[in-house]
Order: C-alpha cells, then structure tokens, then sequence
C-alpha cells in the first residue's frame, strides 16, 4: 500500500543563517479509484491509509448504504505500478443494492455542490435525501467539553506532527470522549474516513455524537454529518453561509472558531448548555 509520508530533499531558507539541504516529510497524495459493484464510479485524491473507511464513508454521503448490511464487501482490485506490484489505488465497494450506480451520482461526484443550482434549491435537494431527523436529537453539550475537543483531536494528529500538511476529523461521545480520528490531505476525505468507521462497525446512526474538523465547516461537511445522523459539527475555523443555511434547516448544530475558549454557535444554539 501508498505511504502515508514521502521523504524528500530540500532547501532550507532561514533567515541569518547560509541555505542548507535537508530531508523533509510530505504527507503522500495518491489517486484512489472508487468502484460500485464493479463499476467505475470516482477518482479521488487522498493520503493513503484507512481505504476502505473513505469508501464506506462516501457510500454513505451519497445515500447508497445507511448501515452495515448494505455493505456486502470492499476489496482492492488489481492496479498495478510500471514493476508490476499492486498500487492498492483501485477499490470496489459491493452493495447490497441491485443495478448499477445512478447517473445523477456520477453527475454529483464531477461537480460542485452549487453547479447548477442556486443556494436554496441546494439544500432543499439535501433536505429530501437526509434519512435521519435530526430535530428529534436530544443531545446536549457543554461548553466546557466543546473547549476541549481541538486539542484532544490535535493529540490524534500523528502524521500531521511530521508533515504538518493533512487536515483531520474526529468523532466524540457528549462527554468529549474521542472515538475515531481521521487524516487526510482532503477535508471531506478526512471526514468520510470517520463517517466510513462508523458505518463499517455499525454505529450509524451516530445520534448523541459530536463530528470536529480541523478547518472550515463547508457546506459539504455540513451535508455528511447530517447524512450519517451525526447532529452537532464543530469546526475551527468559519462555516460558509450555505453550510449554517442547511444547517438551520435540518436541526442540526453548527459550532465554528472553535478555538481556545471561545466559539461562535451558528445554528442549533439549544443542544448548547
């Protein structure tokens, strides 16, 4: 399989001091094709590792399995370098659900969120597929647990202490108590591995659980947190319009600047107390 790092030589430029070369750590970024039932479905950039979590992660984004059952196996296929040894780059995801992948998915996967469509048709659309309501979560949270869960998910962050360039995303009980954290040099990535975990140790939906990034709360995020029935998302950075908008409109609670002890709570202000 890929490496999760990639050492490289480089020239170091410090101020008061002569450039000099030295070996540096890179998160490694390698394509990963995604097969449903054998069909070619997307390519996607990600730092290789936990595979079969981002798969069963975007499974579950995309509203083609909703618990474990509905994921027969995940396999990787032969894909082969120029000596001839499997680059473990091609995966195929059998699904319990028959016929081939919708033709409306494969439109999703090569285009934005908003291609297409203005904000409000956006998330109307997402408000019909979500399968969870997220209104009837009775989560409640602390603000002395929301402090805490950036720097208990920064002490998850193992190859970002080498490399510094992968973003990451965790899963936390009500308490602050880390169940799973992911990384990867894609933020929805990152997050799919989480959902993926999840969903393969039959956790789905994670009703009463907190989902944190380690950037911005995108619309996107927004959307996979709601569609693995994950009712609080918490970010360090700012959320987009559009992600507070889908928010607001599914109950779900939306936490951002997430740093030190302060946060800005943009929807869902009640699970908060």
């Amino acid at each position: 399989m890929g490496r999760v790092t990639e050492r490289r030589k480089i020239l170091r430029l410090r101020e008061g001091y002569e450039p000099s070369t030295r070996p540096d750590a890179l998160a490694a970024e390698e394509p990963l094709e995604i097969r449903v039932n054998g069909e070619p479905l997307t390519v996607t950039m990600r730092t290789p590792g936990h595979d079969f979590d981002l798969v069963a992660g975007l499974m579950t984004a995309e509203g083609l399995a909703r618990a474990t059952e509905d994921l027969v196996s995940l396999r990787y296929c032969a894909g082969t370098d120029a000596d001839g040894q499997n680059t473990y780059n091609v995966v195929d995801a059998q699904l319990r659900r028959s016929g081939g992948v919708p033709a409306s998915l494969h439109r999703n996967l090569l285009t934005t969120s908003a291609c297409g469509l203005c904000g409000r048709e956006t998330v109307d659309s997402i408000r019909n597929q979500v399968p969870w309501d997220l209104t009837e979560d009775q989560l409640r949270v602390a603000p002395e647990v929301l402090y805490g869960l950036p720097d208990a998910l920064r002490e998850a962050q193992r190859v970002f202490d080498s490399t510094g360039g992968l973003h990451a995303a965790g899963l936390f009980t009500a308490d602050g108590r880390l169940l799973c954290a992911r990384e990867d040099v894609g933020r929805h990535n990152a997050v799919d591995k989480v959902v993926g975990w999840a969903l393969r140790e039959g956790l789905l939906p994670l009703r009463g659980h907190v989902l944190m990034v380690s950037g911005r709360a995108s619309f996107e995020l927004t959307q996979k947190a709601a569609m693995a029935g994950i009712p609080l998302l918490a970010a360090v950075s700012a959320p987009s319009s559009l992600a507070v908008d889908l928010a607001d409109e599914l109950g779900l609670t939306l936490v951002g600047f997430l740093r030190g002890r302060n946060a800005n709570v943009y929807a869902g202000f009640e699970r908060i107390s």
